[in-house]
Formats: structure tokens, sequence, C-alpha cells
């Protein structure tokens, strides 16, 4: 059997701990039987060889990407290689790219109240990455996002108005799957420093969505 291979590339706003998740993350992929390639700059997006990978994983926040190396990345993602990722490390990554933007299926605009103590719900039980997953407490940023009506919810929260009134009842997802061409992406607002992994729902839910994404 031919190895799984994937990439990640990571860099961006240290506050999101991009070095520290990369090798969490690194782990759980070789736990998995993958190849993992570490970069640390956007332009290895811009590699053909991308193409024939079977997942990339994006854990860049508040930066920007040259048009040639997002072209090439929404390319190959569409002829079929899966992305996958997390929190602002996926969906706050090129505020300027709207391509990337509708690949994703989301981009980050709140997080009222900062850290924040919020309940996570489990929208479908049934499905593989959430199977015996229940609804559970977490302390974070509690993420607003723009997203695309079009993405498969996993997991949402309700905003309950204490840190912004005029949200109060807004049902926000948290967890989804989308196809952006031939390839299969997913992401999980859950994350934001590699602390959180200690946390064995958002970890559960990034290692089974990343296997689910990958080709």
């Amino acid at each position: 059997m031919t190895q799984k291979t994937a990439l990640i590339v990571w860099g961006g706003w240290d506050g999101h701990t991009p070095e520290r998740s990369t090798a969490i993350v690194k782990e759980i992929l070789e736990g998995n039987g993958f190849a993992v390639r570490v970069e640390t700059s956007t332009a290895a997006y811009a590699d053909p060889a991308i193409h024939a990978l079977n997942l990339i994983v994006p854990m860049i926040t508040m930066s920007e990407i040259g048009k040639e190396e997002v072209a090439n990345l929404c390319a190959a993602v569409k002829s079929g290689v899966g992305l996958g990722g997390f929190h602002g490390l996926m969906c706050d990554s090129f505020r300027k790219e709207t391509e990337y933007q509708f690949m994703t299926g989301g981009q980050w605009v709140a997080h009222p109240g900062n850290i924040i103590d919020y309940r996570v719900n489990i929208t479908k039980p049934d499905d593989g990455v959430m199977k015996g997953v229940g609804d559970f407490d977490y302390h974070s940023e509690q993420y607003y996002m723009h997203f695309d009506p079009a993405v498969e919810v996993l997991a949402t929260t309700t905003f309950d108005g204490t840190h912004c009134d005029f949200i109060k009842g807004v049902v926000m997802p948290v967890v989804w799957k989308k196809v952006y061409g031939q390839g299969r992406v997913f992401y999980s607002a859950l994350g934001h420093t590699a602390d959180e992994f200690a946390s064995p729902q958002m970890k559960t839910i990034l290692e089974r969505g990343l296997l689910w994404a990958a080709r």
C-alpha cells in the first residue's frame, strides 16, 4: 500500500501557537500512517507536487499569500487533494483572498468576550467524525464566522448575548464538512492555542476530520 502524504504549512500570528500546534498535528497524522512534510512559507503552495498529496493542513493566521500560490493551492484541492484545519489557522489565514475563503467554507469575523465558557452542540451525532462525542462545554474563543451555507454542519454553538447583546440566540457552526471540486474540506473552529489539544473532544474531532478529508 502506498503511504499517504500530507503537507502542513505554518506561520503568521504567534498567538495561535502555530509551531506547537503543527508538532501535535504532525504527530497525529504520523500515528495514522502519513508521511508529513512541514514548511514555513506559503511558497510551498506553489509547488506542482502538492497535487499528488492526500492532505493539506494550513496553519497560518493573519498573513498574505501570493496569487500563484493561492491559485495552485485551490487548484490542488479542487482536483481532489484533501484540506483540513482548525480555528484561525485555517479560517483566518488570508483575509484578502476570497477564493481561499470560498474553498475553506468560512472566515472568522469576531469572538465576543474573547476567552469564555460556552457550549458545543453536536448536530450530526451519527456522522463518523462525531460518533460517540456528545454535547460538551468548552473554554476558548467562541467564533463568530461568515460561512458558506452549503457546508454540512456537524456541530454548532449558540451565542447567549452576554458579550454582544444583538447576536443573542444566534446559532453558529463550529465544525463542518464541505466539498470543493473533487476535494473534501474539513474545518473545526476549536483550538485557539496548542493547549486546547488537552480537550479530548477537540482532539478527537480534529483527528477524525483530517482523516475524513484526506483522499
